[in-house]
């Protein structure tokens, strides 16, 4: 790991150019500022200069998205990232006093570990914690929040932050769906490589979510993703009876649930798993922290 360490923003956006300016106006608010910020601009071309000014307005370095999807625009923004961390983060966040300084520290004290961030809703700051854990994959391919005082492979889809040979090793979201849970996977994938996934506590992000707004919504496409999700778990990273019993009877779950959009999501999760299978098995040789050094 290098001496000097900088920390990169790696931050999605599409098509909500209002939205991302609030969340870049946060950010430039914080007391601490990141070594840069990129913004992965998959905007549809109508909004995309829009975007483009509001990036520039900031002193965000503005790249166009590869157009294929969340995963793959994470991908992209990490990758054109020149620090030696990259935080994950969305158009749709605002953050509290402190919070860039405090995800400075942590990265400075524990520089190989991957930090995850927790969210409130705007207006939750003051009547709740903010800070609970972000939750971890279950076996049918649902979120729970993971226990206490144990490892964990928990991760925060937008708010993450990430040693960057993790990307030079050539580690990736799955990208076989648009949107969705695959981001679950993930983390599972990283906690069976071996790196430690840990919660920032002192702070958290305001996620302004607005279902109404969301870029895309597939019925097919979220089932799909969290029966991939649960597969990659149970037959790859963490296989045991219970376990892989626990996804195939989700599959059969889904497939009474929705009928023919859950036929096509378990061809889906099977097909993306056959695609995932052998990346992480290679990974298992290259990409474990105590190869990278």
């Amino acid at each position: 790991m290098s001496a000097t360490i900088t920390l990169s923003v790696a931050l999605v956006t599409r098509n909500r150019p209002e939205s991302l300016a609030r969340t870049l106006r946060s950010l430039r608010m914080q007391d601490a500022q990141p070594f840069e910020v990129v913004v992965s601009d998959d905007s549809d071309p109508e909004l995309l200069e829009a975007s483009m000014a509001v990036a520039t307005r900031y002193g965000a370095r503005h790249v166009i998205g590869p157009r294929r999807g969340l995963y793959a625009n994470r991908n992209a923004a990490a990758l054109a990232c020149e620090g030696t961390h990259v935080r994950t983060m969305d158009d749709d966040y605002e953050f509290p006093p402190g919070h860039m300084h405090d995800c400075l520290r942590a990265v400075h004290e524990r520089p190989a570990t991957v930090w995850i961030v927790g969210e409130c809703l705007p207006g939750e700051e003051g009547t709740r914690k903010p800070w609970v854990c972000p939750s971890q994959l279950h076996p049918r391919g649902h979120s729970v929040t993971p226990p206490h005082d144990t490892a964990i492979w928990a991760i925060a889809d937008g708010a993450s932050i990430y040693p960057r040979t993790i990307f030079d090793c050539g580690l990736r979201f799955s990208e076989s769906f648009l949107f969705g849970a695959a981001y679950l996977e993930w983390g599972s994938r990283l906690h069976w490589l071996g790196w430690e996934i840990r919660q920032l506590q002192g702070t958290y992000v305001i996620h302004h979510l607005d279902l109404q707004a969301r870029s895309f919504h597939d019925v097919r496409t979220n089932a799909g993703s969290r029966l991939f999700a649960g597969l990659c778990h149970s037959f790859i990273y963490q296989p045991s009876l219970h376990s892989r019993a626990s996804t195939l009877m989700e599959f059969g779950a889904t497939i009474r649930r929705r009928r023919m959009d859950g036929v096509w999501a378990v061809r889906d999760a099977i097909r993306a798993y056959r695609l995932q299978r052998p990346l992480s098995l290679h990974a298992w040789d290259r990409c474990r922290p105590d190869m990278i050094g």
